[in-house]
């Protein structure tokens, strides 16, 4: 047993008698084995193998994939990177549409910032939870879900994952592709400025987990400053003391209120399925305290900011209405009201371009954890490369934010509200099985690519799917469905299906999962 693992044991993360170097090698070795066998067998994806290989050694490209890093193999960074890494993937040009939504849906200034910052709190609990699971067990998120999920049932949280990564890439897409429409006096379509922005995306991520931790590090602070900048031109323009829309009182006030908190929720939230994905690098005896307050923080302070700032945008475009700012945004959306607002016209174009790169780092890391995700659907999937399923995947997301280029609003919330429903599900069900199910049994580290000595997932897959049917679907208020409960607080609804999905998973897997640790010994 090595020393990291005997760590483990005396922690209570690992039972002894599950870890015996013996079966150490054979995990690791077989695992390997299998996906080599796969690779040799066909041709291309031979060939695919080989490239990579060459690539790394000429370019630095990560061939990492999703299998455990053992302790003695962790190169980790600074522990600072985890909290400047946030930095980077929320202060962007792709989080001030989030900031836009409050105004939009007639909320005054200090109600949807109100509404954000619950919100934007709340979220940050779950994916600052999850994060802890990565230096512990050396695994990628989506990995450490095998342990409550199962081998099967964890493709699904892999799917999941990777329809949050799009929903977030679209954004982001469409965001960049107006800002470059926008420097060149909109002579440039917003479907190059997408394809533009999807290219360097992709190749920036697939240098892997030393690059990106190096360039989240530091990214940030340009856009940071130049967001400040634009805070300080919209100003004259913010009228905080301005009330919201008639209506905005009352069932209906509160419909509001409560949907701008579940899209904030889900934001941050969000990234509860991704962040051990840049921690599993990191040693185990790290405190787990240290890993969940500097993830806390470092999504709460960025994403609070940087919400602050489109929601002053949204109100003096839309609640002040300043005709120069309304007109620039219902003409040319997100991208032409930040164009207006920076002056003088040489500064601004400046400004645009800066800000085109402002969402590389939140880019690179949907590109870098959806190709994990990929990998995690089972050997075949895992024999290609990740930098061909990055590739494969930001194809697809530049489709997609090609294709709703012109309904940001709805694209934004739709997709993004939508992520909360399963995310807070996500959450309590790991959270269960390692503060409850695993605080005296353990993790069986080598079992993690093994269905036979993995749960069988049932009480996790049925506790997400019950939480999303009679949690999420009643409780939600979307563009194109609004639920019967959420349909109570009158006009468009109050979203409310991320706390009844919480309620129900909370019920419902710690009782399923005594009957299926029972009967299944697992």
């Amino acid at each position: 047993m090595s020393a990291t693992e005997k760590q483990d044991v005396e922690a209570g993360n690992v039972d002894e008698s599950m870890t015996p170097q013996g079966d150490v090698d054979h995990g690791e070795v077989s695992d390997v084995k299998r996906v080599r066998e796969i690779q040799n067998s066909i041709g291309f994806l031979r060939a695919l193998r080989k490239s990579e290989e060459w690539l790394d050694k000429k370019l630095g490209v990560e061939t990492q994939g999703i299998e455990r890093i053992p302790e003695e193999e962790k190169q980790p960074p600074s522990i600072w990177n985890i909290f400047f890494m946030w930095w980077s993937l929320n202060t962007h040009v792709g989080t001030l549409a989030l900031g836009i939504l409050g105004p939009e849906f007639g909320l005054s200034l200090r109600q949807s910032i109100a509404a954000a910052v619950i919100g934007i709190v709340l979220g940050a609990l779950t994916t600052s939870y999850t994060g802890t699971l990565g230096p512990k067990l050396g695994m990628r998120q989506i990995a450490t879900s095998r342990y409550s999920f199962g081998f099967w049932g964890a493709k699904l949280c892999s799917v999941l994952n990777i329809l949050v990564g799009g929903g977030f890439g679209v954004v982001n897409y469409v965001v960049v592709g107006q800002v470059l429409s926008a420097v060149s006096d909109y002579k440039m379509s917003i479907t190059v400025g997408i394809v533009i922005i999807a290219v360097v995306s992709y190749v920036v991520s697939i240098f892997g987990f030393k690059i990106i931790h190096a360039f989240e590090k530091y990214s940030w602070i340009y856009t940071f400053i130049i967001f400040c900048v634009l805070l300080g031109q919209t100003a004259p323009h913010v009228d905080a003391n301005l009330k919201g829309e008639d209506g905005t009182s009352g069932l209906y006030y509160a419909g509001t209120f409560l949907t701008i908190l579940a899209i904030n929720f889900s934001n941050a939230s969000g990234w509860c399925s991704i962040a051990a994905d840049y921690y599993c690098n990191f040693p185990s005896t790290i405190p787990a305290w240290k890993t969940f307050f500097l993830t806390f923080w470092g999504i709460v302070i960025p994403t609070t900011f940087t919400i602050t700032v489109g929601t002053c945008l949204g109100n003096a475009a839309m609640s002040v209405a300043y005709p120069p700012y309304a007109d620039a945004y219902d003409n040319h959306g997100l991208g032409g009201l930040i164009a207006e607002i920076y002056h003088p016209r040489g500064w601004s174009k400046f400004c645009l371009v800066l800000l085109t790169f402002s969402v590389l780092g939140n880019n690179i890391a949907i590109n870098y954890s959806s190709g994990l995700s990929l990998q995690l659907l089972g050997h075949h999937f895992h024999a290609v490369p990740r930098f061909i399923w990055s590739l494969a995947f930001a194809i697809v997301v530049a489709v997609l934010a090609i294709a709703g280029q012109e309904n940001l609003s709805a694209v934004v919330n739709d997709f993004v509200s939508l992520l909360g429903y399963w995310t807070v599900s996500f959450t309590l069900i790991l959270l269960i099985e390692d503060q409850v199910y695993r605080r005296h049994d353990g993790y069986e580290l080598t079992a993690w690519d093994q269905p036979d000595k993995l749960p069988w997932g049932l009480a996790a897959t049925s506790a997400l799917i019950a939480a999303y049917c009679a949690g999420g679907v009643p409780g939600m208020s979307q563009t194109w469905y609004v639920g019967p409960i959420a349909a109570k607080f009158g006009g468009d609804g109050g979203d409310v299906g991320i706390y009844m999905s919480g309620a129900i998973t909370l019920i419902w897997y710690p009782v399923a999962r005594y009957f299926e640790k029972k009967y299944t010994g697992k």
